[in-house]
């Protein structure tokens, strides 16, 4: 899509407002230009022809057996259910009605208490009318709500059972603004939307992301073990490494940081254990500033850096680890890390030999504090995705955050 047809498109729609019903199907159709997906079909007789299209009517029964016909603003039938509500801008637009002219509030100014509860009744509105579609159809995985001509919130259930949708992709990046679509990562997301829904399941991805990783460190521990280390600690080598690349990815430790490292001895890889090491140390016991990275690191305990050992690499060693460290393993669940290890080390032929992976009470029990000043609310904030957390009755004037970890044995 030409830059200047999704400017246009912005330019067009920033000041609108207070017109839902006016507006909206003419914002959304422009909004599939804008995706450069097929517009909505026209509405047909026969509601079982409409699939994709504005004012799907559905039938509800009510409890004493009456029914009312209702109204879904824009439905694709196993794609989603989008709901639609306008509100005004605190500064009116750019060209503010006069003094002397009404101005119309819509469904209330943005960013007041009154407008996010017509938001929330607008998804609430859009559940009912999920479990009221026909059976045949199914339970799209979307539901949207769409402030017309301002953003469009995205929830997601891709179980197929209508269950419960949460805020997708997480509750702080649900919201796409019109004025983010100038970017094409979320033009991309809303995109899969109209055409593939599924395709953004994160557990699909994650799936592929396993089994990506889990090539990786085979190919890893294969080679290690030809140059003779022992199983036992090529395994709790690895298990240290795949934690590290993970705590980095989800802001523990600071952007990119572990992966510059190893960028940084590509050259002289004889340098990897001292640095690592060096890194893992800091992270067992915590530091306010870290000689390595340049910032504060948290305190990782329950064990899982009491060894800091860092085996030597070749340079085709290090080239696999900082490849590895590459993926996003934020997508990764941390309570499929014993899984992962074990599968790479299978791959690469450890089956004659027993390897003993760190006992689950010491994963169970890993926990994260923010040493120094710093307040661990950071630390919470960052492994709230990924973690489940409870306070640690050893610890009364200083926050713990406790790590469940599934078990690696």
């Amino acid at each position: 899509m030409p830059p200047d047809a999704i400017e246009s498109f912005i330019t067009r729609w920033e000041n609108s407002g207070a017109a839902e019903r006016a507006n909206y199907q003419m914002f959304l159709s422009e909004l599939c230009d804008i995706l450069e997906v097929p517009r909505p079909d026209p509405t047909s007789p026969d509601p079982a022809k409409n699939l994709y299209v504005f004012d799907r009517a559905i039938t509800r029964v009510n409890p004493d057996g009456t029914s009312v016909t209702n109204y879904i603003d824009l439905y694709k039938a196993r794609h989603f259910v989008c709901e639609t509500k306008q509100g005004v801008s605190e500064s009116g637009g750019d060209n503010p009605s006069p003094p002397s002219l009404p101005t119309k509030s819509g469904h209330g100014k943005r960013g007041t208490a009154a407008f996010d509860k017509a938001l929330e009744r607008a998804f609430h509105q859009g559940r009912g009318y999920i479990t009221s579609l026909p059976v045949a159809e199914g339970r799209p995985p979307f539901l949207l709500v769409c402030d017309v001509g301002h953003s469009i919130d995205l929830y997601a259930e891709f179980s197929g059972t209508g269950g419960h949708y949460e805020r997708f992709p997480d509750p702080k990046n649900h919201r796409i603004l019109l004025t983010d679509l100038r970017q094409e990562k979320h033009r991309a997301t809303l995109r899969a939307i109209w055409t593939d829904p599924y395709s953004l399941d994160p557990s699909k991805k994650a799936a592929e992301v396993t089994r990506d990783i889990a090539d990786r460190l085979a190919k890893l521990a294969t080679s290690l073990q030809a140059d003779g280390h022992d199983a036992q600690v090529i395994a709790g080598f690895l298990q240290r490494c795949l934690f590290t690349m993970f705590a980095e990815d989800i802001s523990l430790l600071p952007e990119d940081g572990f992966r510059n490292l190893l960028e940084k001895v590509q050259a002289s890889p004889h340098g990897f254990p001292v640095l690592v090491s060096g890194l893992w140390k800091e992270m067992a016991t915590g530091t306010a500033y870290s000689a390595l990275l340049f910032k504060e690191i948290a305190c990782f305990n329950g064990g899982l850096f009491e060894n800091t050992t860092a085996l030597p690499l070749s340079a085709a060693q290090l080239a696999m680890l900082t490849d590895a460290a590459g993926t996003d393993w934020s997508t990764v669940e941390p309570s499929i890390f014993g899984t992962l290890l074990t599968r790479a080390l299978v791959r690469a032929e450890f089956r004659k030999t027993t390897i003993q992976l760190p006992p689950s009470s010491a994963l169970r029990s890993t926990s994260f504090t923010k040493s120094g000043i710093a307040s661990p609310a950071s630390a919470a904030s960052a492994f709230s995705r990924s973690y489940s957390f409870v306070s640690s009755p050893c610890q009364s004037r200083s926050t713990r955050l406790n790590c469940c970890m599934a078990t690696c044995e």
